[in-house]
């Protein structure tokens, strides 16, 4: 009888939907959490959030699979039709039995086992194409030069287009680099049975996928073994293992949201004027132009790419961009499993031991060639780079647990002991530089090379150990009354003696009403309970050995008066013997309900706080210390609701079901150090100041700047916005510029009159799937989304004026009344009205996705039997079909370390999937 907060979503749910990494199968399933894809680039990891934001840095959850904790970047190697379930614990009572790193959330994956019974086998396929759903909204060439014209006119320069409707449209260079025709399939083979001594389920998957954007550079391979097994040998013993192994191969674009350079970026920024390619023999041999002198890749028919005269930087001609990172790839070898045996010697006396283990293989190789796509963007010297890692990580539990009853009194005690360590990882890095080769095929570290011309690296991590010993103790009296406590104490290799083991206790209660008699011949309610809990955990996530004053080298220096330096080594930043464990304590208050026949109703209420968060407050520089040391500083809290409330029914023939789910969050940070007023968060290119920043009473790592109060429309305005001394307040500002609001009435405009402008982070997330089946056809319907967060929208570089514009700059201000959101443009902008973060580069961020629509008819059973078959299904789907958001750039949804930062993000793509599965 569960009493803490736990949200579950079955594998069956599962199998059939495109999902190419499993923190996608939890997006809108299950309350309590935020989900935002990293990038649309296949293959791409998801952030995830579970209750909000528990601690300034790390805020991965724990994933444990089969036993084994694996790392959120490695949880890729999953194939979802292997999972038999997956469970979200998101209280701390539910939490605490992983103790010293459940501080996030822990979510636990159980992959599918054989059953006693005929073999059985199944197959699973689909194969489609995608496209990406929305193109942004650029400047054509001739409204380019237009509004290029204009802003060189407004800083007093000369036009740099003598006739921009000559222009006509230019190049679109989206059209260039999205892909609306890329492959995608998934195969997956599934054999298991068993009998009453031995069970296995074995597995094998195949799945490929091609990017939208520049699909040669961008796709994505995974190959999939499973075998999972268990053999009671005696009834008194049973022992098994589950093991995975996969194998990963990936292309990327490199910048998937970034606003330096790649694909994507350069597609937004780049002029349309310039052409595609260049056709004309006397451009392409004028000797004042680098397409003869210079290594300007070229089309296969020969014609060099164009290079815009206008834009420069990072910005290049992304098909020639496409042809320097050809062949290059990243690779994965993952091989996931755990061993376990246990032995019953009296009946409800458990002895189980387990040791799991992550085994993992990573690298990649590159080639670069000579190339010239800018002045900014050139090599004069190929180079070829192999990368090679390796990974250990291990975990030893050993556990007794016994059950009994004492007529309607039922106990369940359990201890046990764990070992963990993970971390262990070592790596080369091999570089040979100007090989006799000029593409990735024929590269190489085979060739004969100066000894100047080769590169290495490597390194070692320190390996990261943790020593637990835990207890918990379950009881209940008929089921009606339910009482958990837990106690855990871990001992972290990342704390020094004097803090380095930490105990976190937690006791949960339920009661099920609906047990009591007043309630249990109730018609209308079947089932009701009502649970509470408090708990604490840990976290030690900061790096190894902070609680010391390690020695660094790199400090070099001279004697004397010579100029010959000396190497010289010296403290990094001083000790901090009291480091201790971040702790998040949790209360959660909960109903679980089914009523009137056909619903189903879950509610929970939390408050999460977490202090003594782990950070490395600046120190004065008279102290002499190059770092600052590590200590327990800050404090957050986070407090929210969730809902789950499912319906099923019969009309007639049809048989549908209804589940859906809606989770408000509150984060708000409480303390940040003595003496410290604020933390900056992220930067922005050529913005005059971050654009977010973490102080007590806010959401963490806000979006901060300044507000506007619409646009001068004239001199007099600007004149009649004067300070108490009759000054003027924007004495820089001319008519068509933002005027800002001065929040400290100070009479200037300045760093001070900045203020909490928005929140990255949604306080809504929800979701909700629709199944429907009348004979022999079913339908699914799954939709998710948010609401309540901003996206600070960041495509057009600051720092290149002649960067392209969307569309929107086409309602700027042009004169008195023209416009009173979209400031005049001009290369001189005193004013910084584009320079500033402000509210101007702020978008709703809520949207409603359409996710997955999927139509399926199964054969008869009559007409599968005869051929031998147990089932036969066809399906089809989309993925992505409709986005619903104000939001005008590519995708709402935006993933990272601090979310809703659009830099030119790799969107999502639209797909359309024809699929088969037969079972035997």
């Amino acid at each position: 009888m569960v009493t803490g907060a736990i949200s579950s979503v079955k594998g069956s749910d599962l199998e059939t939907m495109p999902v190419t990494r499993l923190e996608q199968s939890l997006q809108g399933r299950a309350s309590g959490l935020t989900i935002a894809s990293n990038s649309g680039e296949p293959g791409a990891s998801s952030t995830i959030r579970i209750r909000g934001f528990t601690t300034f840095g790390n805020n991965n959850p724990l994933w444990v699979v089969d036993g084994v904790v694996v790392d959120a970047g490695g949880i890729g190697y999953l194939n979802q039709s292997d999972i038999e379930s997956i469970e979200v614990l998101k209280d701390a009572s539910s939490q605490a039995i992983y103790g010293a790193r459940a501080a996030a959330g822990v979510i636990l994956v159980t992959t599918k086992k054989g059953a006693q019974g005929a073999i059985r086998i199944n197959y699973n396929t689909f194969l489609g194409s995608s496209a990406p759903a929305r193109k942004l909204s650029l400047l054509n060439a001739t409204e380019y030069a237009t509004l290029r014209n204009e802003a060189a006119l407004a800083a007093g320069n000369a036009l740099p287009f003598s006739d921009p409707a000559s222009l006509g449209e230019g190049t679109d260079w989206q059209e260039h680099i999205f892909n609306r025709n890329a492959f995608r399939q998934n195969h997956e083979l599934s054999i298991s049975g068993g009998n009453e001594v031995s069970t296995f389920y074995t597995s094998f998957g195949l799945l490929t996928q091609e990017g939208i954007v520049a699909s040669e550079i961008s796709n994505y391979k995974r190959n999939n073994i499973r075998l999972n097994s268990e053999h009671k040998v005696a009834k008194w013993l049973k022992f098994g293992q589950n093991l995975g192994y996969s194998h990963e191969r990936g292309q990327g674009v490199g910048n998937t949201n970034s606003e330096f350079g790649g694909p994507l970026s350069s597609a937004i920024n780049l002029d349309p004027t310039t052409p595609l390619i260049i056709t004309d023999p006397t451009i392409i041999n004028n000797p004042s132009l680098p397409y003869s002198t210079q290594a300007v890749p070229r089309d296969p028919n020969g014609n060099p790419y164009g290079i815009s005269q206008y834009v420069a930087q990072e910005m290049s001609n992304p098909l020639a961009y496409i042809q320097t990172r050809l062949g290059n790839y990243g690779w994965s070898d993952n091989i996931v499993g755990n061993v376990y045996g246990e032995i019953e010697p009296i009946k409800g006396l458990k002895i189980r031991s387990t040791l799991g283990s992550k085994l993992s293989f990573w690298g990649h190789e590159s080639f670069t060639p000579v190339y010239y796509l800018n002045a900014v963007m050139q090599r004069a010297q190929n180079d070829f780079t192999r990368g090679t890692n390796r990974g250990f990580d291990w975990n030893l539990e050993n556990t007794i647990s016994y059950q009994y009853s004492l007529q309607d009194h039922n106990f369940m005690a359990l201890i046990g002991q764990g070992a963990y360590y993970d971390n262990r990882a070592r790596g080369i890095n091999v570089t040979y530089f100007d090989i006799p080769v000029n593409n990735f095929d024929d590269a190489s570290l085979n060739y004969t090379i100066p000894a100047d011309q080769k590169n290495s690296s490597g390194y070692e991590n320190v390996g990261h150990t943790v020593s637990s010993l835990f207890a918990r103790l379950n009881y209940n009296y008929k089921e009606k009354y339910l009482v958990e406590g837990l106690i855990r104490r871990d001992g972290s290799s990342r704390f020094g003696s004097n803090n380095k083991y930490g105990v976190f206790p937690s006791f949960s209660l339920g009661w099920v009403v609906s047990k009591e008699d007043f309630l249990m011949d109730n018609p209308n309610i079947s089932m009701l309970k009502i649970r509470g809990g408090y708990g604490v955990v840990g976290n030690d996530n900061i790096g190894d050995f902070a609680y010391l004053s390690t020695i660094g080298g790199g400090r070099n220096y001279t004697i004397g008066l010579t100029d010959i330096y000396t190497v010289g080594n010296s403290p990094n930043a001083p000790s901090n013997p009291d480091l201790r464990w971040e702790q998040t304590s949790q209360a959660n208050i909960g109903l679980e309900m089914s009523f009137l026949t056909n619903f189903t109703l879950t509610f929970d209420w939390f408050n999460k706080v977490t202090t003594g968060i782990l950070q490395n407050p600046r120190i004065p520089g008279y102290v002499g210390a190059i770092g600052n040391p590590a200590a327990n500083v800050a404090d957050m809290k986070n407090t929210g609701v969730e809902l789950e409330l499912g319906y099923k029914n019969r009309l007639g023939a049809v048989n549908f079901s209804v589940n859906g789910n809606a989770s408000y969050l509150r984060n708000e940070v409480t303390d940040i150090g003595a003496g410290v007023s604020f933390l900056n968060g992220a930067g922005f290119q050529a913005s005059t100041y971050n654009i977010t920043r973490t102080m007590v009473g806010q959401p963490f790592n806000s979006f901060y700047g300044f507000r506007t109060m619409g646009i001068f429309q004239n001199q007099a305005e600007i004149e009649a916005y004067k300070n108490s001394e009759g000054g003027l307040i924007q004495p820089n500002a001319r008519p068509g510029d933002f005027k800002w609001a001065d929040l400290d009435e100070n009479g200037v405009i300045d760093a001070n009159d900045r203020t909490f402008i928005g929140d990255p982070t949604p306080n809504w997330t929800f979701g909700f799937t629709v199944n429907l089946e009348w004979n022999n056809f079913d339908a699914l319907i799954f939709g998710q989304g948010v609401a309540g967060n901003k996206v600070f929208q960041g495509l057009r570089r600051l720092d290149i004026n002649n960067a392209n514009y969307s569309t929107r700059a086409l309602g700027r201000w042009t004169g008195e009344g023209s416009s009173n959101d979209f400031p005049r443009l001009t290369d001189a902008d005193a004013n910084n009205n584009f320079t500033n973060p402000s509210e101007f580069y702020l978008e709703d961020g809520s949207y409603f996705r359409l996710k997955t629509v999927q139509i399926g008819y199964s054969l008869p059973r009559s007409l599968s039997n005869r051929i031998g078959l147990q089932k036969i299904r066809l399906y089809a789907m989309a993925e992505n079909l409709m986005t619903f958001t104000k939001y005008t750039g590519f995708d709402p949804e935006i993933g990272g370390g601090i979310m809703s930062i659009d830099r030119g993000i790799y969107p999502q793509a639209r797909s359309y999937m024809f699929g088969l599965n037969v079972a035997f």
